[in-house]
């Protein structure tokens, strides 16, 4: 499974999806705020075909220790679904179109 590329993404859905659940008061897309940037999580993760499946269950549940100290909390009411649009988005370098 090749990870998404910008075009197979729904980018306008996922980033609205980014700001009603918050994810963007923590992370942006090219900077590190209390979370990583987008980018660097995109970096981190290209070569690892499990990333999607792994990144959605850690928006879904939260999760610590793999860059830095400061916990993401688990989402709440977000669909698995939603959670694996999220993560392709995210692991495509968060495209805003």
């Amino acid at each position: 499974m090749a990870l998404p590329t910008a075009h197979a993404v729904d980018a306008a859905k996922a980033t609205e999806l980014a700001k009603a659940k918050a994810c963007m008061s923590c992370h942006a897309v090219d900077r590190k705020l209390v979370g990583p940037a987008y980018k660097d999580v995109a970096e981190k993760y290209k070569a690892d075909k499990e990333a999607p499946a792994k990144l959605a269950q850690k928006i879904l549940k939260g999760g610590s220790g793999v860059w830095g100290p400061v916990p993401m909390p688990a989402t709440a009411g977000l669909a698995e679904n939603d959670a694996l649009l999220l993560a392709q988005w995210v692991l495509a370098g968060a495209p805003s179109k």
